[in-house]
C-alpha cells in the first residue's frame, strides 16, 4: 500500500472534519489525556452505529473550522474549546446515551510521579506486604504504622494525594508497591455543541422533575408578582378567579343576591347546627383512628404483664 503524501493526508482531513461538521448536529469536545490507543480502539468499537471520534492537532481543527464558517456560522463557538489534547465525538443520537458510553470506558491506571490526580486517593489501613525495612518511608510520608508479624502494619486511613494535585515521587512509589492503581482514564467531556448551542456537560443530569419543579417555582413568583402590583397574567389568572369568588360569596353573605355556589353557604349561616352534623362524621373517624393505636398498646402491655411477675 502507497502511502499518501503530507498534503493529500491533509486535504483528506480536511474534507473529513467538514463532511462530519455538515452531518453531525450534536458534537462532544472530550479530552483525550492518558488514553492510549488500545483504549482508544475498544471507545471507538463501542461507539460504532451512535457516534464517530475524530482526532487531530488543534491547528487543522481550527483551520478546517474556520473555512467552514461561511457554511455554518454558529460553528465557531467551538473554537474557543479547541485548545489541549481534545478531540470531537460526533452524533445524532440521543445526548444522555452517547455520553454514557463516552464515560463507561475507563481502565484503571497506576499512579506516575508529574501526573494531575484527577481524584483524591485514599490509603486504607492494613497490613502491607513490606518488612520493617521500609518504616522510614512511611515515617517521611507521615504515614502512621506499626511492625505486625514482621510486617509493615497501615493503623488508619490515609489521605495521600488529593484531587488537582501533582503526583509527588513518593507517593507514587508508595502506591506501586502496595499494588495500588488509584486512578481511571478514559475520554472527559469538556464541552457540548448542540446544533449552535455550547452546553456544559453538567446539564444532561438534569431530570424532568427537576425541570418540572424549577418551572413551577418561576411560575409561583411570576404569579405572586402580578397579584401583588394588580397586573393579571396567565400565572395569576386562576388566583384572581378564586379571590373573585370569595368576594362574591362575602357579598351574597350579608345580602339578598342569591346565585347556585351561595346556596350551601346561606344555608349554613341560616342553621349553624348544620355546621355540626357536617363535623360529626370527620370527628368520629378521627377518634377512631386514634383509639385504634392506643387499643393496640394496651393489648400489648396486658401481654407484657401476663404472668411475668418477679415475685408473683
Amino acid at each position: 500500500m502507497v502511502k499518501e503524501d503530507k498534503a493529500t493526508w491533509k486535504s483528506n482531513y480536511f474534507m473529513k472534519l467538514t463532511s462530519l461538521l455538515d452531518e453531525y448536529p450534536r458534537i462532544f469536545i472530550v479530552n483525550v489525556d492518558n488514553v492510549g490507543s488500545k483504549q482508544m480502539q475498544n471507545i471507538r468499537a463501542e461507539m460504532r452505529g451512535d457516534a464517530t471520534l475524530l482526532l487531530g492537532k488543534n491547528t487543522m481543527m481550527r483551520k478546517a473550522i474556520r473555512g467552514h464558517l461561511d457554511s455554518n456560522p454558529n460553528l465557531e463557538k467551538l473554537l474557543p474549546n479547541v485548545k489541549q489534547n481534545i478531540g470531537f465525538v460526533f452524533t445524532n443520537k440521543e445526548l444522555t446515551e452517547v455520553r454514557d458510553k463516552i464515560l463507561a470506558n475507563k481502565v484503571p491506571a497506576a499512579a506516575r510521579a508529574g501526573a494531575l490526580a484527577p481524584v483524591s486517593c485514599t490509603v486504607p489501613a492494613q497490613v502491607t506486604p513490606l518488612g520493617p525495612e521500609k518504616t522510614s518511608f512511611f515515617q517521611a510520608l507521615q504515614i502512621p504504622t506499626k511492625i505486625s508479624r514482621g510486617n509493615i502494619e497501615i493503623l488508619s486511613d490515609v489521605e495521600l494525594i488529593k484531587a488537582g494535585e501533582r503526583v509527588g515521587a513518593s507517593e507514587a512509589t508508595l502506591l506501586n508497591m502496595l499494588g495500588i492503581s488509584p486512578f481511571t482514564y478514559g475520554l472527559v467531556i469538556e464541552k457540548i455543541y448542540d446544533d449552535g448551542s455550547m452546553l456544559d456537560p453538567e446539564i444532561l443530569d438534569i431530570t424532568d422533575e427537576q425541570l418540572r419543579a424549577s418551572f413551577m417555582q418561576g411560575v409561583a413568583r411570576v404569579a405572586g408578582v402580578s397579584l401583588a402590583i394588580n397586573y393579571p397574567t396567565v400565572a395569576s389568572a386562576p388566583h384572581s378567579i378564586v379571590n373573585a369568588f370569595k368576594n362574591l360569596l362575602a357579598v351574597a353573605a350579608v345580602t339578598d343576591i342569591e346565585f347556585e355556589e351561595a346556596k350551601m353557604l346561606k344555608e349554613y349561616l341560616a342553621d349553624p347546627s348544620k355546621f355540626a352534623v357536617a363535623a360529626a362524621p370527620a370527628a368520629s373517624a378521627a377518634a377512631k383512628t386514634e383509639a385504634a393505636p392506643a387499643a393496640k398498646e394496651e393489648s400489648e402491655e396486658s401481654d407484657d404483664d401476663m404472668g411475668l411477675g418477679l415475685f408473683d
